[in-house]
C-alpha cells in the first residue's frame, strides 16, 4: 500500500504542475509559436499542430523523469 500511496502523490503533484502550465502557457513567450509548428488557415478551415513544441516538451519531461527516477 505504501507504493500505491507514493505513486498517487507523485501523480497528483504532476497534475498540479501540468494544470499550472496550462494556466500560464499563454504568458510564456514562443510556446506554441516556434519554428516547425504547423499552422494552416483557409477560408473555413484551420489546422494547428505544435510539432516543435511537442518535441521540446517531450525532451524536458524525459530529463525530469530521468532525474526523479534516481
Amino acid at each position: 500500500m505504501l507504493g500505491i500511496g507514493r505513486m498517487l502523490v507523485i501523480v497528483g503533484v504532476l497534475l498540479v504542475i501540468v494544470g499550472l502550465g496550462f494556466m500560464f502557457a499563454d504568458k510564456i513567450p514562443y510556446v506554441g509559436r516556434l519554428p516547425g509548428d504547423i499552422f494552416i488557415k483557409r477560408e473555413k478551415f484551420s489546422f494547428y499542430f505544435p510539432l516543435t513544441t511537442s518535441i521540446i516538451i517531450s525532451i524536458i519531461l524525459t530529463i525530469l523523469f530521468s532525474i526523479f527516477r534516481k
